[in-house]
């Protein structure tokens, strides 16, 4: 049960709004397009949002940059702290970085080179530690108490989550007559503001989410299936290898999405490749999962008109070998 005093306030829609209204001159309002090769394949309409072309290359600068503007400045003054598997970290550092405070970042030590120079190259400082998000959370929050930044939580924040509701709302102005919704879930603060924006706005619209099958902590528990709390995690869409649900966003997820399913590492790459040869976009691991889903028919889409976000473009270039090894191995699998 979700009390008030764990969360402070709650999400809103005038809050959301609000965070459209800031962030109108802060992020792109990215493209959401559809394709031909996706609707025959799929028997369906499917737009992409492209959050692989928002600032920093992902979606997570809705959230940072939300969350750092509502810093009073005795706050900002003690600058900011985070934890990330990586496109909240460069999220953080811009945000930090306009407003012209100090920002250090705890990210895993498997982060691709391109997360970790880009958080750096934007003004902040990042330290690698730990195998996942979750060894890099415990390390910031040590550290917070020590220097006494100002924390900025990647999902379990509620002006995060209202940040990166704005997604939903450029969905659904663009296109008001969507049937679902398919989005990736990390640590949940990304489907957590999309389904309640959504489902506010349209509610009979269908909200599913989409784990990778190596990181499910949050399909365990929607569906009391596993454990909810992982002890390893490992996948190529590390934008979502992420140990435990948020606890606040879970509480949304339970609340407003429809449903969950995972995707498999071959599903990941085959997508990755699809969207690079098909649609001429570079899409890491974490911002495939949601379309990887549909192309996999893990989903009844047919005659639906369905928003899919691709939710993040920084993928390593170097680990596309790999990338084109994992869905060799699927179609070897199918001969």
């Amino acid at each position: 049960m979700l009390r008030s005093e764990d969360v402070g306030n709650f999400l809103t829609l005038p809050k959301v709004f609000e965070a459209k209204e800031h962030l109108y001159d802060v992020v792109h309002q990215t493209p959401f397009k559809t394709s031909e090769t996706f609707n025959q394949l799929t028997r369906s309409q499917v737009f992409m949002k492209l959050e692989n072309q928002q600032k920093t290359g992902a979606f997570k600068v809705r959230g940072a940059s939300f969350k750092v503007s509502q810093l009073t400045d005795q706050e900002a003054r003690c600058g900011v702290i985070a934890a990330s598997a990586g496109n909240h970290a460069q999220g953080v550092a811009l945000a930090a970085a306009k407003r012209g405070i100090p920002a250090k970042i705890f990210m895993p030590e498997a982060t691709p080179k391109a997360k970790v120079q880009a958080t750096e190259a934007y003004g902040a400082k990042p330290v690698l530690t730990g195998e996942s998000f979750q060894e890099a959370y415990a390390a910031a929050m040590e550290e917070q108490k020590i220097c006494g930044a100002i924390f900025i939580h990647p999902f379990d924040d509620v002006d995060v989550m209202a940040g990166q509701a704005t997604v939903a709302i450029e969905m659904l102005q663009e296109q008001p007559d969507l049937d679902t919704l398919v989005v990736p879930i990390g640590g949940g603060g990304l489907i957590a503001g999309i389904a309640y924006a959504a489902k506010q706005l349209k509610p009979a619209i269908k909200v599913v989410g989409v784990q990778s099958a190596q990181a499910p902590a949050t399909y365990n528990a929607f569906y009391k299936r596993g454990p909810k709390k992982l002890t390893s995690v490992s996948t190529i869409a590390d934008g979502i290898a992420v140990k435990q649900h948020g606890k606040l966003t879970f509480h949304y997820i339970r609340k407003y999405v429809d449903g969950i399913v995972t995707v498999d590492e071959q599903q990941i790459a085959s997508t990755i490749l699809q969207l690079l040869e098909r649609e001429k976009t570079l899409v890491e691991g974490a911002g495939a999962t949601a379309l990887a889903a549909i192309l996999a028919e893990k989903l009844a889409l047919a005659g639906k008109k369905c928003g899919v976000v691709i939710s993040g473009g920084n993928m390593d270039v170097s680990r596309l070998p790999h990338v084109q090894r994992l869905a060799l191995a699927k179609k070897m699998a199918m001969v």
